[in-house]
């Protein structure tokens, strides 16, 4: 790895971290990177998850205050985000290669969907939220267990559908589930990591080098993520999501 792969790698890692917090598909940004330094596809995916882990705890020290008062619920998701993340893993791990290069830009292109409709995406949470509730119903958390297998297995705009999930099913302040999405959307990446370092191949420079660079940019994006303009950040990550699916095809 020469120096300026590095430095772009740890510039990846910070700049995903900071995403992952503010809106989610910090992926779109490290992994087609690492696919442009030469890695394969899945161990780019297995070195990326493992990486983003330390900016997911950065973001959610900084969301403490808004997590005050969640903790329950939180733990309730948790149990199905961590049974999805586990699942999505092992299908990871055991599904052939080529399937991963052929499911992928596929996932890639719905988060680039998601992203782009993001806006009438919180409008439609927003004329919801007057019916929403604050119990977590099976419904919910089958939901969630569906995104938890999707951030196993891959994970890009996991944060979103999550947000898209929460904001249907419960009557609060968006800050405060994205707060939840933070927790959720790292703990999936924390088991299925767990999972890959035990038996799978990982590309650790690179791990070290996305960690550190997520820990700043989830703290930086915990603090200053609500300044940022949405559409120059939707345009950069729809950018960098379309050089990923062309190189996978």
């Amino acid at each position: 790895m020469s120096l300026l792969q590095a430095l772009a790698i740890l510039a990846a890692g910070g700049a995903a971290g900071a995403i992952n917090v503010v809106v989610g598909s910090g992926t779109l940004i490290t992994f087609p990177v690492l696919l442009a330094f030469g890695y394969a596809p899945v161990v780019a995916n297995v070195s990326n998850t493992i990486g983003l882990v330390p900016g997911s705890v950065a973001g959610a020290v900084g969301y403490r205050r808004e997590l005050t008062g969640q903790g329950r619920r939180v733990r309730t998701l948790a149990y199905a985000t961590a049974a999805g993340a586990a699942t999505g893993a092992t299908l990871l791990l055991t599904l052939p290669a080529s399937a991963f290069k052929a499911i992928v830009p596929v996932f890639i292109a719905a988060a680039l969907i998601l992203i782009v409709a993001q806006p009438r995406l919180g409008a439609l949470l927003r004329r919801h939220r007057g019916h929403a509730h604050e119990r977590v119903g099976a419904a919910t958390l089958a939901a969630v267990f569906v995104t938890g297998v999707y951030g196993g297995y891959f994970g890009a705009a996991q944060g979103i559908m999550l947000l898209a999930i929460l904001g249907l099913a419960l009557d609060d302040a968006l800050q405060r589930l994205n707060a939840a999405k933070n927790i959720l959307a790292g703990l999936a990446n924390l088991l299925s990591g767990a999972i890959f370092a035990l038996v799978a191949h990982v590309a650790w420079p690179a791990v070290g080098l996305i960690a550190l660079g997520s820990i700043s940019g989830g703290a930086l994006g915990a603090r200053y993520g609500r300044r940022l303009p949405p559409g120059p950040l939707r345009a950069l990550i729809v950018a960098v999501g379309i050089v990923a699916i062309v190189r996978l095809l």
